[in-house]
């Protein structure tokens, strides 16, 4: 079934009040928290592939999103860089619809005409965007979380859970807009994003995928066990005090940062300046990350 630019498997399974959870790569998506989230949440409901966009290069520079070689079965194997549906059906609802995005570099109009048109032909109750950005903030400090809702009760979910609205004026994404047309069409909105601690530079951030699964646990009820996410999240940011420690100019912004936290707790941004290290620092932080990759 040709949905907008998707092209859907049928039958379309028959869903429960169903509420879309989207991240988008790369701009909102820093330390691949959007990416583990769903990741996690998708294998915890036995979510599906239901979807993709049926000609990606129609939106997409194959020189900057790369198309991937593997080898299967003896074959050599190409995939294309796509936007990607799954659905989950639950005994409860809502049920989930997870949208794994790629920013389109160019028909940006169409690309965010095709989101929403999915969003309608599945009856989509909620549009929840989800994701992270650098900020300045300090790993030693709970992360914050921004974000707003356009259902009442929820804003107010949000402002007991200390997420605070955010004010952010200035360049955004094309894919923003999807939140703005579901609104025109009275589908409830969700935002959350977080910010991670701007020098961190880690490729996984698992306190950043453990914050916002605990975040979208709270909100939903979902009852998720992430006791093993968060022994793995606390062994790296333990880590990663250990890295700061030796390099001197990291050591004095993080204390001057966790002044501002205990101040102001945080400043809410849609993106962050990174600051340069040393290429002793970012070896061990590359280091860091891999040695925990494997390990729970």
């Amino acid at each position: 079934m040709r949905i907008g630019a998707f092209e859907l498997t049928e039958p379309l399974p028959e869903l429960q009040r169903p509420h879309m959870i989207a991240m988008l790569k790369p701009w909102i998506d820093v330390g691949s928290v959007g990416t583990l989230a769903l990741g996690f949440l998708e294998k915890q409901f036995g979510a599906v592939e239901v979807g993709q966009l049926q000609q990606p290069g129609h939106f997409y520079d194959f020189t900057r999103y790369r198309p991937m070689i593997a080898w299967k079965d003896g074959n050599r194997e190409y995939s294309l860089p796509n936007t990607n549906l799954f659905v989950a059906r639950r005994e409860t609802e809502p049920d989930l619809v997870f949208l794994h995005s790629l920013e389109p570099h160019s028909m940006g109009e169409d690309f965010v005409d095709s989101v929403v048109s999915v969003i309608e032909t599945l009856g989509v109750q909620r549009y929840c965007q989800v994701g992270s950005m650098y900020a300045p903030v300090p790993h030693t400090r709970p992360l914050i979380a921004g974000g707003g809702s356009s259902e009442p009760e929820v804003q107010a979910e949000l402002e007991a859970l200390g997420i605070r609205r955010s004010t952010y004026q200035g360049p955004t994404s094309i894919v923003a807009m999807v939140t703005q047309e579901a609104q025109k069409r009275n589908i409830g909105t969700l935002n959350l994003v977080l910010q991670l601690p701007s020098y961190s530079q880690l490729g996984e951030d698992y306190m950043g995928q453990y914050t916002l699964l605990r975040l979208l646990d709270q909100i939903y009820g979902f009852s998720l066990d992430l006791g093993q996410i968060k022994r793995r999240a606390e062994r790296l940011y333990a880590r990663l005090d250990e890295a700061t420690q030796s390099e001197s100019q990291v050591r004095a912004m993080i204390q001057e940062l966790e002044v501002a936290y205990d101040s102001e707790k945080g400043m809410p941004m849609e993106g962050g300046e990174k600051l340069t290290l040393s290429s002793e620092m970012e070896q061990f932080l590359s280091e860091l990350e891999q040695g925990d990759s494997g390990s729970a």
